[in-house]
């Protein structure tokens, strides 16, 4: 196979990096370069050692299950991280103990919400790509409720419910159609038991940085998603200037998707796949 290169110039990042074809991970590829054919992916130059994994709202840890088989029979180490779902501090913190015990280098992924993790989290010296899977991606100090509204609100939006102590969740209607589409039933019920519950004030809040400025990254879309508007996902792809796929799932594609999901963050590991 013939492999092309890119260089990492815009991040400052020394040396190139090689590009395994999309067709042989079964990915729909999109490139960040519209004048460049959409068919490959490209190999993270620095070969990491570790993934830490990080779920969004509505979801725990048990979301990235199905993934992490895939990761660690490549022979990566491993953790998901609980988010608390409290404060961005809080969240940061947690995930800063997580990736702190693992060996470097390390990438670090996140879903949904926990896109704001990475952003804020990467900057870390450990880190050496960002995964982000249907997620946010704010850009430092961001209002990012006010940037999503430049789109068109997601169906799921219209189901979160508010406890009378201030945490959110999703109402079961709105989970089992609009969160976890394309989940077998019996599946997507068990994952609306566990879902997080989270502080209402955390959508808000606003990160410090914004570490994809900086570290090379990796972005999926997905396609039928009713919890993020996919239009606003190639945004954020686009806007970092992120090795980009789009898969055709839901919001959950970490749980319909895995291995394509893994495969991405393989990638980013700089784990060719062949």
């Amino acid at each position: 196979m013939n492999l092309s290169r890119r260089t990492f110039a815009r991040m400052g990042i020394a040396g190139t990096v090689a590009v395994g074809a999309a067709g042989l991970l079964g990915l729909s590829a999109c490139s960040d370069r519209p004048d460049r054919p959409p068919s490959r992916i490209p190999v993270a130059a620095i070969r990491a050692r570790s993934v830490v994994l990080v779920h969004g709202l509505y979801a725990d840890g048990s979301s990235w299950i199905d993934v992490v088989p895939y990761l660690q029979a490549a022979g990566l180490n491993v953790a998901v991280v609980q988010n608390p779902l409290t404060t961005l501090a809080d969240a940061a913190a947690e995930t800063r103990r997580v990736l702190s015990q693992q060996p470097g280098p390390v990438v670090l992924g996140g879903h949904s919400w926990s896109g704001t993790l990475v952003s804020e989290v990467g900057i870390e010296p450990s880190v050496s790509a960002l995964v982000y899977i249907a997620a946010r991606a704010p850009d430092a100090h961001e209002d990012f409720p006010a940037l999503s509204k430049r789109f068109p609100t997601p169906p799921a939006s219209a189901g979160v419910v508010v406890s009378p102590d201030g945490y959110d969740e999703l109402d079961e209607a709105t989970f089992l159609r609009d969160f976890a589409g394309g989940v077998p039933a019996d599946r997507a019920r068990a994952l609306y038991a566990v879902q997080g519950r989270n502080l209402s004030s955390l959508p808000a809040e606003r990160t410090s940085v914004a570490a994809w400025r900086d570290k090379p990254s990796w972005y999926q879309v997905s396609t039928q998603d009713r919890a993020i508007n996919p239009d606003l996902e190639r945004f954020l792809a686009h806007r970092m200037g992120a090795h980009t796929i789009e898969l055709d799932t839901s919001h959950v594609s970490l749980i319909t998707a895995p291995e394509q999901v893994a495969r991405l963050i393989l990638a980013a590991a700089g784990i060719p796949q062949g």
